[in-house]
């Protein structure tokens, strides 16, 4: 599987970006998709998760009411809508896909390959 992120770049605290995931490899419609971030000297950590259908979606704490996960199983790409914008968001963003959503949100899905990300920075 291969994942190929974009549309990250720098932008002021606020504003908002949104974020493209293009899935090749794989069927996307048959697996749950998720969002993590990497900021510089910290762990992955999980964003946000979707189910196969895109009926059910979670989030982090940090990002609930300004971040929204989507997907377009018919293209295989998942998207993150990022608004209001926090100097703390700032990070490597990937996308991913797993059995569940616990499994990512806990990060113990069986994660074969990473992309590269695309970076995000927000200055203050």
């Amino acid at each position: 599987v291969q994942f190929v992120e974009s549309g990250g770049g720098l932008v002021q605290a606020g504003e908002s970006l949104r974020l493209s995931c293009s899935v090749s490899g794989r069927t996307l419609g048959s697996d749950v998709a998720g969002w993590f971030r990497q900021p510089l000297g910290n762990e992955r950590e999980f964003v946000a998760g979707i189910t196969e259908s895109g009926t059910i979606e979670r989030y982090a704490d940090h990002v609930k009411g300004r971040f929204t996960i989507s997907r377009d199983n018919a293209k295989n790409m998942v998207y993150l809508q990022m608004n209001d914008l926090k100097p703390w968001d700032t990070a490597i963003y990937y996308c991913n896909v797993g059995p569940s959503i616990p499994s990512l949100q806990v990060m113990t899905a069986d994660f074969r390959s990473w992309g590269q990300g695309t970076q995000v920075t927000v200055s203050s």
